[in-house]
Order: C-alpha cells, then sequence, then structure tokens
C-alpha cells in the first residue's frame, strides 16, 4: 500500500486563506473611510467582512475534501483569522462601539496562542481545537452584528451583538487553556524521546563494551601461559637425567 503524497503548499484553500489576508486592509480602508456616517463605506465593510468569514469556512471544507491540509494551511489561516477579527475589533473600540477590555481579553489570548504555536511548531503542529472553532464562529456573528450600520442605532441589536462577543471572550480563554495543554503535552513527547534516545544510545554502548571484554577474554584462554606445561609432557632435560640415573643404579 503506496503512503499518500503530501498536499503542496500552492493550493486553492491557500489561495483561499491569502485572498483573506489581503482582504483584511480593503475592510479597514472602508470603515474608516464611513466616518460613522453609516452609510455606503459601512455596507462595504461589512460585505467585505462577510465574504472574508466566508473564505475561511470554505478553505477548511476543500482542504479536508481535496486532501489539501498542510503545515503552512494550519498556521496561516488561524493567523489569517485573528488579523481579521483583530482589525474588526479594534476598530469597532476605536470608534466607541465596543469596549476595550472585551478586545483586550480576545487579542492577548491571540497574539499569546499565535506566539506558543511558532515556539512549539520545533515539536509539532497545534492544529485548531474544537473550542477554537466555536469561539470563531461566535466572534464572527458577534462582531458581524456590530458592525451592522443599524447596531448604532438600534440598542437591543447592539446588545445582541455586545453578548454574542461576551461569549466568545470567555470560549477564548477557555480554548487558550485548551491549546497550552496541547504544547505541554507536545513538549512532554519530545523530552521523553529524547530521554529514549539517550538511554538506547547507552544500553548500546554497554553492549558493545561488553561485547569487546568476552572477546578479550576469550582470546586470552587460547593461549597458554608461559610458565605452564601440558600433563603428561616432561622437559627435555630432566627426561635426559631421569634415563642416566636408571642405567647408573
Amino acid at each position: 500500500m503506496t503512503e499518500q503524497a503530501p498536499a503542496p503548499a500552492w493550493n486553492i484553500a491557500n489561495v483561499l486563506t491569502g485572498v483573506r489576508i489581503v482582504l483584511i486592509p480593503v475592510f479597514v480602508a472602508f470603515m474608516l473611510m464611513d466616518e460613522q456616517r453609516y452609510g455606503l463605506w459601512r455596507w462595504l465593510a461589512v460585505l467585505v467582512f462577510a465574504v472574508a468569514v466566508y473564505t475561511d469556512k470554505l478553505d477548511g471544507d476543500i482542504a479536508r475534501a481535496r486532501g489539501l491540509v498542510t503545515s503552512f494551511g494550519k498556521i496561516a489561516d488561524p493567523i489569517a483569522d485573528k488579523l481579521l477579527m483583530g482589525a474588526a475589533l479594534v476598530l469597532l473600540s476605536a470608534l466607541g462601539e465596543l469596549t476595550w477590555w472585551i478586545t483586550a481579553i480576545i487579542l492577548v489570548r491571540e497574539v499569546g496562542i499565535t506566539v506558543m504555536r511558532f515556539w512549539v511548531i520545533r515539536w509539532g503542529v497545534i492544529a485548531a481545537s474544537a473550542g477554537g472553532k466555536v469561539k470563531t464562529v461566535a466572534q464572527a456573528l458577534g462582531t458581524f452584528i456590530l458592525l451592522l450600520p443599524w447596531a448604532p442605532q438600534h440598542l437591543w441589536l447592539a446588545c445582541i451583538g455586545w453578548i454574542i462577543i461576551g461569549v466568545a471572550a470567555a470560549i477564548t480563554l477557555y480554548s487558550a487553556i485548551d491549546y497550552v495543554r496541547q504544547a505541554a503535552a507536545l513538549y512532554r513527547g519530545h523530552r521523553a524521546a529524547l530521554g529514549a534516545g539517550a538511554a538506547g544510545a547507552g544500553q548500546a554502548g554497554a553492549e558493545q563494551a561488553a561485547g569487546g571484554q568476552a572477546g578479550a577474554g576469550q582470546a586470552g584462554a587460547g593461549h597458554q601461559e608461559p610458565g605452564r606445561q601440558e600433563p603428561g609432557r616432561e622437559e627435555p632435560g630432566r627426561a635426559g637425567t631421569a634415563q642416566h640415573d636408571g642405567g647408573q643404579a
């Protein structure tokens, strides 16, 4: 049974991830151009945000369906999500439409987990967990509601967005704990592998040394000591003396 070749980094799923990253500055530009008039530019910003969020689902579905999951995609996809959500949350807080403490909690967690992922990548890749995916959906939904031009004009709609974002912040903290647990497991596995390798090298060295000693002992046993004689064999001088003594008697 032949092994499946690894998927190339340049594939449609990763291209969609790149498109999502490119859309982020476009979204920011539309939000700034609106200047809180909640008109056409704000609607265009909402549209770009929605398209970018949809590409997140689309690239994941394509990667899994076509076997295009790559290490690059596992890292680039969550980074693209964090950049998009971070830009939206900072803009909403800067405009006074979302409290800063929720934005701070989410951003600190996202930056911390991203740094940790790059730190442990030498031992393995941490894929997105179930909690992380739920967090992403909650953040996207709450942010989408708050981005709507109607939210600042209708308190009930803004409250729905705030509640969803608050739930997303709680899930954010929970998923952070899960990622730390996965990173710790990778680190322990790495340490165990190093310990097993060192133990195996030590055992091989001990077996080699023991084999060398045994070989030396066997080689020494095959040679007689200089001062010892084989049974039944006399020295030539002593045999001649015995015969001479016998003749005299």
